[in-house]
C-alpha cells in the first residue's frame, strides 16, 4: 500500500463511516478493487481512529457536558447507559477476535452484510415514535446491535440509530447516542491494534499519516452533513444503496 492508496481508503473511510453504509465494508471492497493486500485490520483500526476525532470534535459539547455535570445523577445514568451499551462490542471483540479479522479478506462475506444492512435501514421506516427517556434495557440491546456490527459489511451507526429509533428514541437523540458510543468501542479497538503491532509492521509513516488525516478531515464533513439528513428521516434511502451494492458485488 502506498500514501495515494491510504488517501484513497481514508477518505473511504471518512465519508462512510457515519453514514449508515458500513465503513469496513466499503474498506475492504475498496482494498480489493484497488488491488491492495494487506494482511490483517491494521489500517481499518488506524482510519477508525481518525474518524474517532472526527466525533470527539462534533461532539465536544456532549462531552464537555458530561465532565462539567459528573456528580449529577442524570449524568451517572447517562454514562452507565453507555457502558451498558459498550460491553456487548468489548465481549464479542475479545471472543471472536480472529473470526471477525478472517472476514475483512472475505468480500462475499461483506456483499451479505451489505443486503442485511440494506434490509434493517429499509424497514427503519416503520420505528416508533419517540416513547420517552432512556432505559438500561435500551443500552443493552443498541449494544448489542453495535456488536453485531463488527462484521464489516453491516454498518454501525446504521445498527445503533435504527435499534434506537425502534426502542423509541428520537433520531437526535439516536445520533447522540450511536456516536458517544462510537469512543470507548473505537477507542479500544485501537488499543488492541497497537498491542498486536509489531515493531515490524506493515504500515509505512507516510501511508499512517495519509490514511489518518484523510479519514480525519473528511470525517468531520461526513458527521456534519448526516446529522441533518438525519433529522429529515430519510435513513431508508441509505437502504436501498447497500441492497444495490450488496447485490452487485456477490454478482460481480
Amino acid at each position: 500500500m502506498n500514501v495515494l492508496d491510504a488517501i484513497i481508503l481514508g477518505a473511504i473511510q471518512g465519508f462512510t463511516e457515519f453514514l449508515p453504509v458500513s465503513s469496513s465494508g466499503h474498506l475492504v471492497l475498496g482494498q480489493f478493487f484497488l488491488g491492495i493486500k494487506q494482511p490483517g485490520n491494521e489500517f481499518e483500526v488506524l482510519v477508525h481512529l481518525g474518524t474517532l476525532f472526527s466525533v470527539l470534535i462534533i461532539f465536544f459539547g456532549d462531552i464537555k457536558s458530561i465532565i462539567l455535570n459528573i456528580s449529577d445523577k442524570r449524568t451517572h445514568h447517562f454514562l452507565l447507559f453507555l457502558f451498558i451499551g459498550t460491553l456487548p462490542a468489548v465481549l464479542i471483540g475479545f471472543g471472536f477476535k480472529d473470526f471477525m479479522e478472517n472476514l475483512f479478506e472475505n468480500p462475499k462475506a461483506v456483499s451479505g452484510a451489505l443486503l442485511f444492512t440494506g434490509i434493517i435501514l429499509m424497514i427503519s421506516v416503520f420505528s416508533k415514535k419517540n416513547i420517552g427517556d432512556r432505559t438500561y434495557l435500551q443500552g443493552f440491546v443498541i449494544g448489542c446491535a453495535q456488536a453485531i456490527s463488527i462484521i464489516p459489511g453491516i454498518s454501525r451507526s446504521g445498527m445503533t440509530i435504527c435499534t434506537a429509533l425502534f426502542l423509541g428514541l428520537s433520531p437526535s437523540e439516536a445520533a447522540r447516542v450511536s456516536f458517544l458510543l462510537a469512543i470507548p468501542t473505537i477507542s479500544g479497538a485501537g488499543l488492541l491494534t497497537a498491542f498486536d503491532i509489531q515493531t515490524n509492521s506493515s504500515l509505512s509513516i507516510d501511508v499512517v499519516i495519509g490514511g489518518f488525516l484523510s479519514s480525519f478531515v473528511i470525517g468531520l464533513l461526513s458527521l456534519k452533513w448526516f446529522l441533518g439528513w438525519l433529522e429529515k428521516g430519510k435513513l431508508h434511502w441509505f437502504g436501498f444503496y447497500c441492497f444495490i451494492l450488496g447485490t452487485l458485488t456477490l454478482i460481480f
